[in-house]
């Protein structure tokens, strides 16, 4: 027999035998997580079912099984069973008026007998092995059962260590909320960089005839996409470009034959470092002034304000920065044209242009979240209780209004990382957005590829840190992922 684990030596077993046993079962009844565990740990798996095999005869379950199924057969319990079996299928043909087919009857009758006597048999070991303690040996126990030996889980932790390092991660709330996020953020990143290399590949122009121009042979455009590979299939482009996505070799572009990946490494920074000012400094004014709307509804400063961002939603951000170069620049000499790294004045124009949008879409978010929460029922409590006004404010209604507003701020933060094109055409900033316009329209393949796909995972990983803000800031958010 098997040797099992007795309930004293289960009372002193380490704690990671209970973490990892607990939650790797808890993650197979996950389909998704099934498959991951499946994959990252097969050596494991491997092991396992070898090792189950190879006992299953000789478990203590499969032993007393055969033992109860001998002693039932001897005692006569199967012809005891055979023969009332038969008896009642005579009974049931007579009575239906059915022509007796003994051959048949005997078949199923034995079956019948077999199954019967199989149930009994279970039936009379599993009271036997409840009493004893004694689990029964199965594929899918087979890891529990494993684990609570003390050779297993040192043996199996290196060629097992990624499967180990999942159910760690499924174990702990915060940790498998953010893996799952970037688990959807890597499909969105594969799903961008596919739909955007398809539309390059599907374009009608031609770059090698963009480059090299209309006076070009038929050879030597034939040569520039074997330089390129674009003379091979589809599929394979396509494979090759995510390759060269995840391991940041997008190789050179077309137009100038510079390396892709060092261009995106000097022109991301600054179209980056643009919009997180302009995010700071909007989120600075659109804010307070929110909250300054809302709480003094339908008065001077309400109306102001809300006027004030109704026209910043309006006005195109191009407009609005060639009338801020016309008279601060021009008319004014107060503020450089362009923008110039060396010049901190150089930044202010880009950075008001491109946070006028946002700051009006998350002042007009902020006063319609803040009403709405103002006239809860708990805030009437509060307000009954005696607290003030000041304290309700800012315990109760921002922090239960934030979820609207942080929401905002992310999807318009992917809005100005995506749209800073136009700022930084206006303002002549070699930004990346700057660069993705410029390669558009030959179209430079590997050059917009890695633009917009590192654009995507920028925005990706943006959006994790949204929904970790979401249980930051809600209570109810953080209760939902503990249940799951």
């Amino acid at each position: 027999m098997m040797a099992q684990p007795s309930p004293n030596h289960r009372q002193h077993q380490p704690k990671y035998t209970n973490l990892f046993t607990n939650n790797y079962n808890k993650a197979l009844l996950n389909p998704a997580y099934r498959y991951f565990i499946y994959i990252l740990g097969a050596p494991v798996h491997l092991f396992i079912l070898i090792y189950y095999l190879w006992n299953r005869k000789r478990d203590s379950y499969q032993v007393a099984m055969e033992e109860a199924t001998n002693k039932l057969i001897a005692s006569g319990y199967k012809e005891k069973l055979i023969l009332e079996l038969r008896e009642q299928a005579v009974a049931k043909q007579k009575f239906f008026n059915e022509q007796i087919d003994e051959a048949k009857q005997n078949k199923e009758v034995e079956q019948l007998a077999t199954i019967k006597l199989k149930e009994k048999a279970t039936e009379e070991v599993n009271k036997q092995l409840e009493l004893k303690q004694t689990e029964k040996l199965s594929l899918s126990n087979t890891f529990s059962i494993l684990m609570k030996t003390n050779w297993f889980f040192p043996i199996s932790f290196i060629p097992g260590i990624l499967m180990y390092a999942l159910i760690f991660i499924y174990s702990q709330t915060y940790l498998k909320f953010i893996f799952e996020r970037l688990v959807m953020a890597l499909f969105v990143i594969l799903g961008v960089s596919t739909l955007v290399f398809t539309i390059l590949h599907l374009s009608p122009m031609t770059p090698a005839r963009n480059i090299l121009g209309e006076t070009a042979t038929t050879e030597q455009i034939m040569k520039f996409n074997a330089i390129y590979g674009l003379d091979q299939p589809y599929l394979v482009q396509l494979w090759h470009t995510i390759k060269g996505i995840f391991t940041f070799d997008l190789g050179n572009s077309f137009a100038g034959n510079e390396n892709v990946t060092s261009a995106i490494a000097r022109k991301f920074p600054i179209t980056l470092t643009l919009t997180v000012i302009s995010l700071f400094v909007s989120m600075l004014i659109a804010i307070p002034v929110g909250i300054i709307s809302a709480t003094k509804r339908n008065t001077f400063w309400d109306y102001s304000f809300m006027f004030i961002a109704l026209i910043g939603l309006s006005i195109p951000s191009f407009w609005q920065g060639l009338i801020f170069i016309l008279n601060f620049s021009i008319k004014l000499g107060l503020l450089p044209a362009t923008y110039n790294p060396q010049n901190a004045l150089s930044i202010i124009m880009p950075v008001i242009v491109l946070g006028t949008g946002l700051s009006a879409a998350v002042a007009r978010m902020t006063r319609s979240s803040m009403l709405e929460v103002i006239n809860e029922d708990y805030i009437l409590t509060a307000k009954a209780k005696g607290l003030a006004k000041r304290q309700v404010l800012l315990r109760h209604v921002i922090s239960n209004a934030m979820i609207p507003i942080i929401t905002v701020i992310g999807l318009q933060f992917g809005g100005m990382l995506g749209g800073s094109a136009v700022t930084e055409k206006v303002f002549n900033i070699s930004g990346l957005g700057n660069y993705i316009v410029d390669k558009q329209f030959i179209p430079d393949i590997p050059a917009v590829m890695g633009g917009v796909v590192y654009t995507a995972i920028t925005i990706s990983l943006i959006n994790v840190i949204i929904d970790i803000m979401y249980a930051f800031f809600d209570p109810r958010i953080r209760a939902k992922m503990k249940q799951n």
